[in-house]
């Protein structure tokens, strides 16, 4: 899943794609280098940012969608909260929705099971413009868990398919450095409860790790998805497709390797 934020204010690369074309440009790149997805967000969530209303949101990522679908063969996921951002970007071809709060904001369920697409339910502590403060758990791990089977099940119970769900930990999203490196550890749990997608692209937790930041965080970004992809996850989404692309097709060459067969 390629990153597409048409935002001024994301924590990576706010501003950069804010025009159509610009949007639609990148889009291509990231289908060429091999993305799946392209997931479309028009309201950033990194700590501090501001809300956006429904109308602002629909003026970003409305022209985007509809500009994406109608010129390349390829999924959308429209990266929202907000009930009528769902309806409308399901109405011009987007394919997806992927909410960071779960479908748990008004009318946003309802809004999910009345277009029918496929749905990522991510796991967030708190509010994203307070949730870095003073994040707390017993148990990350398990907590996460079963918070994201919970919401499973109560969207199953409202009428969204359950092959039509795919789940998020939310690395950074109300995390320490220390709760997201132990969801990564510990990834295969979750994926045994539903497929999984991971987001753990431009993180500032490699800055902490590392000691030191760089503008791109790309090497780190594409090791990280090469682990969650290891253990279990079924979709990466992330900002730089074509390494991430490179890294996985020589996992997937090692891991495919027919052992019993003999190369001289």
């Amino acid at each position: 899943m390629g990153i597409l934020n048409v935002t001024p204010d994301s924590f990576s690369d706010g501003g950069r794609f804010e025009r159509v074309d610009a949007a639609v440009r990148q889009a291509e790149s990231m289908l060429e280098a091999g993305a799946h997805i392209i997931d479309v967000g028009g309201e950033s969530t990194r700590p501090g940012a501001e809300a956006v209303d429904d109308q602002a949101e629909l003026d970003r990522v409305l022209p985007v969608i509809e500009a994406i679908t109608e010129r390349f063969d390829a999924v959308v996921s429209v990266d929202t909260s907000k009930a009528t951002v769902m309806r409308e970007a399901a109405a011009v071809g987007a394919g997806m929705i992927n909410d960071v709060r779960a479908l748990q904001s008004p009318g946003s369920l309802h809004a999910a099971v009345s277009t029918g697409l496929p749905v990522c339910l991510m796991h967030m502590q708190g509010e994203p413009r307070t949730m870095q403060q003073a994040p707390q758990y017993e148990h990350v791990v398990s907590e996460v868990i079963d918070f994201l089977v919970q919401r499973r099940d109560e969207c199953v119970a409202a009428g969204v398919e359950n092959s039509q769900i795919v789940v998020d930990p939310g690395f950074g999203f109300g995390k320490t450095l220390m709760h997201n490196l132990m969801l990564l550890k510990h990834l295969n749990r979750l994926c045994e409860h539903a497929p999984v997608l991971s987001g753990l692209s431009r993180k500032r937790m490699f800055a902490q790790i590392l000691g030191s930041d760089s503008a791109s965080r790309e090497t780190a970004s594409v090791s990280a998805a090469l682990l969650c992809v290891q253990n279990g996850a079924s979709i990466v989404r992330v900002h730089d497709v074509r390494p991430t692309v490179e890294a996985l097709a020589v996992y997937n060459a090692v891991k495919n390797v027919d052992t019993n067969n003999s190369y001289g």
